[in-house]
């Protein structure tokens, strides 16, 4: 079985990490050596922990805890949606707003801006306002709901933050840590793997590579709600 997955990770590209110059000194344990200026990641110590991750957020989901899935990138987008829709969880998967978790009265006027919006031909001021304002007020809505759309129903922190390319979302990495939610993160060689509860070596720019640590992930929590 542990065979059977590195072979699926190594098809995907998970052992890619980045150029040697741009390497984090930390994450040297799960390193196996360069190619051609490139290093290699051990995936043995990929699966392991993996395997440690989705032992923990396995048992969060079983104890009926909320996950919140970050990933901005572009090639994150949309497996960052499915991971959570597929899990019933939170997402983040456009921008992350500064203060998302360290100032919730914030975000959630802000999701309150967005239920009005939605509603706004119920409202008396509708039919008094012009087409520029209507068409101004609608962008405004898309942009809110592509911000909000995977935490509009967050109404406490979350139990644990699920992030792809912990070296780009370091301001959500801050903000996790600042109150004590544990992550669990795909770090890759660039990464500080010292900033993540649950590091997962592994190459975060590959959109087969996100998806194959995601799926795994995904399937040790759907199996938990099961049970």
């Amino acid at each position: 079985m542990i065979n059977d997955l590195i072979s699926e990770m190594v098809d995907a590209g998970v052992h890619y990490g980045h150029q040697t110059k741009k390497w984090n000194p930390r994450m040297k344990p799960f390193l196996m050596k360069d190619k051609g200026g490139i290093y290699i990641i051990n995936l043995e110590k990929t699966v392991q922990q993996l395997d440690k991750a989705s032992d923990f957020l396995a048992d969060l989901v079983g104890k009926g805890k909320k996950v919140l899935f970050v990933g901005c990138k572009r090639q994150a987008q949309d497996a960052i949606r499915e991971a959570a829709e597929a899990t019933g969880q939170h997402y983040v998967n456009h921008r992350w707003l500064g203060g998302m978790l360290t100032n919730s009265t914030t975000v959630r006027k802000s999701v309150e801006r967005l239920k009005y919006l939605e509603n706004l031909e119920k409202q008396p001021e509708f039919k008094s306002m012009s087409k520029k304002e209507l068409a101004a007020l609608g962008r405004e809505r898309e942009k809110l709901l592509r911000n909000l759309r995977g935490v509009r129903n967050l109404d406490k922190k979350p139990d644990a933050v699920v992030i792809v390319d912990s070296a780009r979302e370091t301001i959500a990495v801050a903000e996790a840590r600042r109150l004590n939610i544990p992550i669990v993160a795909i770090v890759d060689t660039n990464a500080d793997p010292a900033l993540i509860d649950y590091p997962i070596p592994g190459n975060d720019d590959a959109i087969r590579s996100i998806r194959i640590i995601l799926q795994n992930l995904v399937d040790g929590m759907v199996a938990s709600r099961k049970n």
